[in-house]
Parts: structure tokens; C-alpha cells; sequence
């Protein structure tokens, strides 16, 4: 057989993927599962956004588009942008539209380091995996920032300042965050951009898709800062917003990145849906009922789950302040029921009980002296994280006894 690359061989995965196909082949053969494994809004797409791709499709909008999108779109998601980040400059030209705003992480990766050449990448550890995925894929080194539970899963700037090195040309930032929930403050960004201004240097991806699904505050984006909005790579999209994961529009901006990501989409996915990026115009420009709406319906199961967790035996819950993800300690009960880590929990928890989860290792290597942790997408009905939390302590609390 003709070898298969090293990139490819060292392609990691979105393991909340893996573990769904496990889940519907449990489902299949009968399983009652509860899952909470999937980062997607259980809302369907607003009302109007489904009349508007309607409309495209019986206008005849069923062809390519320029690479950067549509013009309506790249206007529209310039001005929100612009709304949502303290009226930064965006042009509709810095605006670049791709099919779901995680392509762009490949593409910054792309456009500020040379395969081979020992560039470096800075990324939140636990993260978004295909942050570490793509770094490795295209030649690049990943150097993980850890992020801490008693910052409230922000990392430390001082150790952001020593990690820093000449090789360094990219620092990603999520926030709020995947997988814990957390939200780097006004404070916490303004310590990060004093280290990096005396490093010009470094590019930096502002990954910001859960922009609108705040709850400890407004959103603040580090390219609001003085010196940084140049350098800051902005991605946000229609995804979590707007319930529009599988409509697959992202859209992301810089005012000297964009030609190149442009030329990138032109030689991978030539064009987003023109479809979907004519039902994205009208979820930015449209009533934002729905997703405040989502927002509010979020914030109240945030409200449940977490307090929920922090009932349960041997489980510690710190109040996620965005997105729609808990990532409860679960340190004590590994040791209550004897299980080795947070992975064995998760796959005793799933076909024991029933209910799934994902681990902390599904979004990197575990923090040392952090403990073990699971990650709860709460992006399920109340009567499911109720069912799903019970059953959670009653597998701890049987399994206690048996440990005994």
C-alpha cells in the first residue's frame, strides 16, 4: 500500500464528535442515553432566517459567490462586528466569509507560521481541540497556556510572558470559553495585551463565537484595546447565536489577513452556501427576538446545572460566565467510586448510567495539580439536565457503597 503522511497521521479529531457516534450506536440498540456531549443550541433556526434561505432558494441564489462571501453579508457581519466590539473601524473588505468560523483557525495557522520552521502557536489548555490539531498539522510547535479553576479557568499573563519566545507568532484566545465556560475579563485582556505589546511581533486569533452568550458581564473583545486591533484576528459566525450550526457560516475579520484567507477559501472551499449566507444577512439584520430568547433560556439552565452539580457527591462546579458549557471537578468522585481519572468516569458514567459527557483529556492534556474534570454542554432541556444530574449522583452515590 502507498504510506499515508505524517500529517495526516498526526491529524487529531473533535472527540464530542467520537463520542456522539458512540452515543447514537448506544441509542440504537435501545439505550436510553442523556446526552450532554454536543455543543450545539437545541433551538432551530429562527423563524425569519428559515423564510430568508427560502427565499434564496426559490430566487435562484444557488450558485457560487466570491470567495469573501457575498457583499451583503461581508457589510452586514462588518457592521455587527463593529456593534458588538466598541465601533473598532471594520470594513465590509476586512471581512472575510467561510463555511462555519472553524476553518479560519486552519487559516491563521496558514498565514503567520512556516511549516517546519519551529514558528510557535500559544493556546488555552484545556481548549477548543482543534486548536492543538492544526497547529501540529501544518508544521507548526503547539505551546499550551494553562488555565487555572481558581482564576475562574483564565490563565495567568505572567505565564503568558514567560512562555513568550522569539518563535512565538500566534496567540489564541477563546473567549468565552470552550470547554469551561469561562470568560477572560476587561482586566484579565488588559494584562494579556501589555505582554504583547512588547512583543509586536505576535498575531493574535481572537476566537469569539460565543460572543453574544455572555453572562458575568459584557463582552470585550482584546482588539478593542489600543495597539492590538491590527494585529487581532476577530472570528465570530452564525453558529451559536442564531441555533445555525449545521448552516455553516463563520465569518472573520482583519484588516491585512483577509486578502489571504480569501485566497485560502479559493483553494479549499471556493465559497460558502450561498444559501446560507443569504439566511445569515437576515439573522444580523433581522428582529433578535430568538436569540435573546436563547440567551436568556441558556443563562436559566446554566443557573440549573450548576447548581445541580454542586449537590452531587464528590462534585465542585464553578459558574460558567458564557457559552453553554459546565466543567465541573469531579476529583473526589473518581476517588469515591475508585475509578484511575476523569476518562474512566466518563465511559463508566455513560454505560452505566446512561448519561454522557466528555473528558477532560477530549480538550487536551490534563493541568497539573487541577484535578479531574468533565465537560456538560447544557445546551439540553431543563427536564434533561435534571434526569441526567440525578442519574449522575445516584451512579456516585451506588458505586460509593460498592467502593466501600
Amino acid at each position: 500500500m502507498p504510506a499515508i503522511s505524517r500529517r495526516a497521521q498526526s491529524l487529531g479529531t473533535e472527540n464530542a464528535f467520537v463520542v456522539l457516534a458512540e452515543v447514537n450506536a448506544l441509542a440504537r440498540q435501545g439505550k436510553d442515553i442523556v446526552s450532554f456531549c454536543i455543543g450545539q443550541p437545541d433551538f432551530p433556526a429562527p423563524e425569519n432566517v428559515q423564510e430568508a434561505a427560502i427565499r434564496a432558494i426559490r430566487g435562484g441564489k444557488h450558485g457560487y459567490t466570491p470567495s469573501a462571501g457575498i457583499d451583503e453579508l461581508r457589510t452586514a457581519a462588518a457592521k455587527y462586528l463593529s456593534g458588538m466590539r466598541g465601533g473598532l473601524p471594520i470594513r465590509a473588505e476586512d471581512v472575510v466569509v467561510g463555511a462555519g468560523a472553524k476553518p479560519f483557525i486552519a487559516y491563521a495557522i496558514l498565514s503567520t507560521t512556516d511549516y517546519g520552521a519551529g514558528d510557535e502557536v500559544i493556546y488555552p489548555n484545556p481548549g477548543f481541540p482543534i486548536y492543538e490539531s492544526q497547529i501540529v498539522a501544518n508544521g507548526a510547535k503547539p505551546v499550551p497556556i494553562h488555565l487555572h479553576e481558581a482564576r475562574d479557568f483564565a490563565f495567568d499573563p505572567m505565564e503568558l510572558e514567560r512562555l513568550v519566545t522569539s518563535k512565538t507568532r500566534l496567540l489564541i484566545l477563546n473567549t468565552p470559553h470552550n470547554p469551561t465556560g469561562g470568560m477572560l475579563s476587561k482586566k484579565d485582556l488588559e494584562a494579556i495585551a501589555a505582554v504583547l505589546r512588547k512583543h509586536p511581533n505576535v498575531w493574535i486569533y481572537a476566537d469569539e463565537i460565543y460572543s453574544r452568550l455572555c453572562y458575568a458581564g459584557e463582552f470585550f473583545s482584546i482588539a478593542q484595546l489600543p495597539e492590538l486591533y491590527e494585529r487581532t484576528i476577530i472570528s465570530d459566525g452564525a453558529s451559536k447565536t442564531w441555533a445555525m450550526t449545521g448552516w455553516r457560516i463563520g465569518f472573520t475579520s482583519n484588516p491585512v489577513l483577509a486578502p489571504h484567507f480569501t485566497r485560502w477559501i479559493t483553494n479549499t472551499e471556493s465559497c460558502a452556501s450561498q444559501i446560507s449566507q443569504w439566511a445569515v444577512v437576515e439573522a444580523i439584520n433581522g428582529p433578535q427576538d430568538a436569540a435573546a430568547m436563547m440567551r436568556a433560556s441558556f443563562l436559566e439552565r446554566r443557573d440549573l446545572i450548576v447548581g445541580l452539580l454542586n449537590k452531587v457527591p464528590g462534585v465542585a462546579c464553578r459558574n460558567p460566565g458564557g457559552a453553554f458549557y459546565a466543567w465541573p471537578n469531579v476529583t473526589e468522585a473518581c476517588n469515591r467510586i475508585g475509578v484511575a481519572d476523569s476518562e474512566e468516569f466518563r465511559q463508566r458514567l455513560l454505560h452505566e448510567a446512561g448519561v454522557a459527557v466528555l473528558a477532560d483529556i477530549h480538550f487536551g492534556s490534563r493541568v497539573p495539580g487541577e484535578g479531574q474534570h468533565v465537560r456538560f454542554s447544557y445546551a439540553a432541556s431543563k427536564p434533561a439536565i435534571e434526569q441526567g444530574v440525578t442519574r449522575m449522583a445516584e451512579f456516585i452515590r451506588k458505586n460509593t457503597r460498592k467502593a466501600a
